[in-house]
């Protein structure tokens, strides 16, 4: 875990290299990095570090779409009222700030990685690097252009050339290069050539697993597209199942965290902030849809807090992981006292303690405390799991994505669902065996192709979700319509009484580049606002 503060350190150290005792030689500008002192790899950490920043915790996802996509519930009472964002769909603060994290973090992201591919993209011994860094450049802007809708690719990252209020592309054209980028980046992967060293993947610079991650990415945008362009899904998921996707567990995409060094885990941190730890809980929806199967991730993911106020809020205190005794928290209520409180909702299971220390909380299942809460914590990317249920989905609308049939893809998925979550703590292993077993006695429904759909996309939401790839759930959910939730209407909420489609581009943006940013809005079905719909959500 120390490779963190030392590759994302040293990026510091290559940006600070241009000012030498050499300087006169070099005759280079000093606020300019010179290719002699330019180390990719680490701008390659720096990009990954920067991505995973922007995906986790309080820059956005564990406080909407945790919500949004109801893996999560809050009462969002008293100082954890911003989970109110998620729950409710009420602003809270810092709203705004919040929605716009993602915007600013993806494009640093992306801003490393084009730096190695400019610096480096014509020398073959760093074309795994450089191939690495498109990879990461499509992997940011993909997640950008799904919060926002239209974004600036075509003009981005030439701030050096004066372009500083680059054109919005339109998300369709995103789309378009994004496929075409990635596409010409994994036919360049090359085993021969040197490795990026500077991995925080767990990969270790394996060029094989960067290409077969590669084309998982390729799947998952392409499917994307199954509403509004279904030819080009095709296309491009038949092209991902030949490039070769992602083969086992082993291929799933994390960082971890180097808490000693400031890198934790920012989901982590966010449990274990106190008023959060007593607020947030899994949802009713999430909880009653493993139980309805039984399914093993029950006892590893969640437990009952010990009874009482106390217990409810003492971060060294595990609760019970009962399986059976696990309860969904639903949403939309609150902790008020008034007609939305928790104690009014229907077949509230009652509280714990008695006295000052009563909580009516305390019956419902929160986050188990020994497998998220740790500051070292793996934070997902995307997983075998995730690729397999697209390529399960992929098969079964009849497309040419290999021999494998859709029914052993999705056995294969929902089985590697089970077993990743073992990654974040010991505690939490699940055996081949057991979630095997699980996979067959649940198989998929392919009495009709509606009948499969369904299934397939329920158990992406309730993987991704179990896994904190809180927005990928939500995503998804946005294209599948899979499961069907029903939006929480509380009043002041923000989206209109729907759950909410999209996030608000960052405040500065109208200042910044006004007029580029009121064209893209004019192509939101409803403006800048988070009922609106982009492109691909139909």
């Amino acid at each position: 875990m120390k490779k963190i503060s030392l590759y994302i350190g040293l990026v510091a150290l290559a940006l600070a290299a241009g000012c030498t005792k050499d300087f006169d030689a070099i005759n280079t500008d000093p606020n300019q990095t010179p290719p002699a002192n330019f180390n990719s790899d680490y701008f390659l950490s720096g990009s990954q570090w920067n991505y995973i920043n922007g995906i986790t915790g309080y820059n956005g996802s564990i406080l909407f779409q945790s919500g949004w996509a109801q893996i999560f519930s809050s009462t969002s009472s008293g100082a954890a009222n911003y989970y109110s964002n998620a729950d409710k769909y009420v602003p809270s603060g810092n709203t705004n700030d919040y929605a716009g994290r993602g915007f600013d973090l993806m494009y640093k992201s992306a801003r490393l990685s084009q730096e190695i591919i400019n610096n480096y993209g014509n020398n073959a011994d760093k074309v795994n690097v450089v191939s690495a860094a498109t990879v990461m450049k499509v992997l940011a802007m993909h997640y950008a252009t799904d919060l926002y809708g239209d974004i600036p690719y075509s003009q981005a990252f030439q701030a050096a050339t004066n372009v500083t209020q680059p054109v919005y592309d339109k998300q369709q054209d995103v789309y378009n290069s994004l496929l075409n980028d990635l596409d010409a980046a994994l036919t360049k992967f090359d085993p021969s050539k040197p490795k990026p060293a500077a991995d925080l993947f767990p990969y270790q610079g394996d060029v094989a697993k960067w290409k077969r991650f590669g084309y998982s990415l390729m799947l998952r945008i392409a499917m994307r597209l199954t509403k509004v362009d279904p030819a080009k899904a095709q296309q491009y998921a038949e092209k991902a199942a030949a490039g070769g996707t992602m083969s086992s567990v082993a291929d799933d995409v994390w960082v971890k965290g180097d808490n000693a060094a400031g890198y934790r885990s920012e989901n982590s941190r966010a449990l274990i902030t106190p008023a959060d730890f007593y607020s947030v809980r899994w949802s009713k929806t999430l909880m009653d849809f493993l139980q309805s199967t039984n399914d093993p991730r029950i006892s590893a993911i969640a437990e009952v807090p010990p009874p009482g106020l106390a217990g409810n809020t003492d971060v060294t205190k595990s609760g019970d992981n009962t399986a059976a005794n696990q309860i969904g928290q639903p949403h939309g209520w609150d902790l008020n006292g008034g007609a939305t409180d928790i104690r009014n909702s229907p077949g509230y299971p009652g509280g714990t303690g008695s006295g000052g220390d009563f909580t009516p909380i305390g019956r419902y299942s929160r986050p188990r405390l020994v497998v998220y809460t740790d500051l070292n914590s793996p934070q997902f990317v995307m997983t075998y799991a995730e690729s397999e249920l697209l390529l399960a989905e992929a098969k079964a609308r009849g497309w040419n994505v290999g021999a494998t049939t859709a029914a052993q893809h999705y056995a294969n998925g929902v089985s590697a669902g089970i077993q990743s979550v073992g990654t974040f703590h010991s505690s939490a292993v699940i055996s081949p065996a057991t979630a095997n077993a699980y996979a067959a006695a649940n198989p998929l429904n392919t009495s009709s192709l509606a009948a499969s759909l369904k299934q397939i996309n329920e158990q992406y939401w309730a993987t991704t979700g179990i896994l904190m790839n809180f927005v990928e759930a939500w995503n998804n959910w946005r294209r599948s319509g899979y499961p069907v939730l029903t939006p929480v209407v509380y009043p002041g909420n923000f989206s209109g009484g729907v759950i909410p489609r999209r996030q608000l581009y960052p405040t500065t943006e109208p200042t910044a580049n006004p007029e580029n940013y009121r064209m893209a809005v004019s192509n939101l079905t409803a403006g800048d606002a988070w009922n609106s719909r982009m492109w691909w959500d139909k």
